[in-house]
């Protein structure tokens, strides 16, 4: 079978290459799965280049989250041969995987594979956010990188709930999309003053920020907080650490938190787990909240994959995917 893998981390289009690996064999307890679709993720970028929270063993695959279809099962047939799943793994930019059959979800019947890779990470992240922010229907949520794909999920989630939203962009050929599906508020870092806009247009400021950027724009957005706000970080696309302002956080009672998908999952019972998988899968499938595609390569074109999600205006996901 056919996989890309690094044996040092680094640039992924340093890094990265495709070679030739024995088919794998489950154990009892797996499934072998060939892989249908895989998207690009900001933190399959981080893996690769050694700066994401799980350390490579290298060498190593990249990506985590994918959908295929099983074609080996387990000892106990829990999930049999030709069942079209869901499934998040270390390493899923190949063409078969062995995992666990326990953590795999079978892929809601009408839901396409390009929307089944990306069933996962992000509209979790988006749902788990919203749910422990305690924000409620009329208080105002900012979100940085609101163009992006959990930003755009995360600004439909939240209008489902009545949750007024504001979002950062850098063009303005993006605000007419977000405000098409739900944002009450999109602001050009390029050209306006985010503080100023939000002073105006809110009040009092937001109550709470879902910050992926950090940086110079992440301390814009705390001081864009209310008194007794909340600022919830989940990636840090600058590259760049967030420059506190101690006094404000101190004389505006704010607080500053971390929020991982990993660390909520596993925070949950599996009665919990059922319920937010349903909702989010009822989500995608009646269209109230929806996914978008850019382009799609072969596993084997992983290089031009990347090329395409490096380059500036997206405004859906790259896959790779597997005939």
């Amino acid at each position: 079978m056919k996989q890309v893998i690094f044996h040092q981390t680094g640039f992924p289009s340093e890094v990265l290459q495709l070679e030739e690996a024995p088919m794998p064999q489950p154990k009892p307890h797996e499934v072998r799965i060939k892989v249908t679709a895989r998207n690009i993720n900001p933190s399959d970028i981080m893996f690769v280049r050694g700066m994401y929270g799980i350390t490579p063993k290298l060498p190593s695959s990249a990506g985590f989250e994918a959908a295929g279809v099983v074609d080996a099962s387990d000892e106990s047939n829990s999930i049999p041969v030709g069942t079209r799943v869901i499934f998040t793994a270390i390493g899923t930019w190949k063409e078969y995987v062995c995992i666990p059959a326990a953590l795999v979800i079978p892929t809601p019947q009408g839901m396409t594979d390009e929307v089944a890779c990306q069933a996962f990470v992000n509209p979790l992240t988006a749902f788990g956010m919203i749910e422990t922010s305690g924000l409620k229907e009329g208080d105002w949520l900012l979100i940085t990188a609101g163009a992006s794909a959990f930003g755009k999920l995360a600004i439909q989630m939240a209008h489902q709930k009545g949750i007024k939203v504001a979002c950062t962009v850098r063009r303005d050929d993006q605000k007419e999309l977000l405000q098409s599906i739900g944002a009450d508020l999109v602001i050009n870092t390029e050209k306006e003053k985010l503080q100023k806009v939000i002073a105006e247009q809110t009040g009092e400021g937001v109550s709470v920020v879902f910050d992926a950027v950090g940086g110079v724009l992440g301390a814009k957005a705390i001081a864009s907080l209310r008194t007794g706000g909340k600022m919830m970080v989940f990636g840090l696309l600058s590259l760049e650490n967030i420059p506190l302002n101690s006094g404000l956080l101190i004389f505006k009672n704010l607080k500053v938190e971390g929020f991982w998908l990993t660390t909520y999952m596993e925070s949950l019972s599996p009665e919990e787990r059922k319920t937010v998988f349903k909702t989010v899968f009822t989500y995608l499938l009646s269209n109230k909240v929806k996914v978008d595609v850019q382009d799609s390569f072969p596993l084997v074109q992983f290089k031009e994959a990347l090329e395409a999600y490096e380059k500036g205006g997206r405004n859906g996901k790259v896959l790779l995917v597997s005939k």
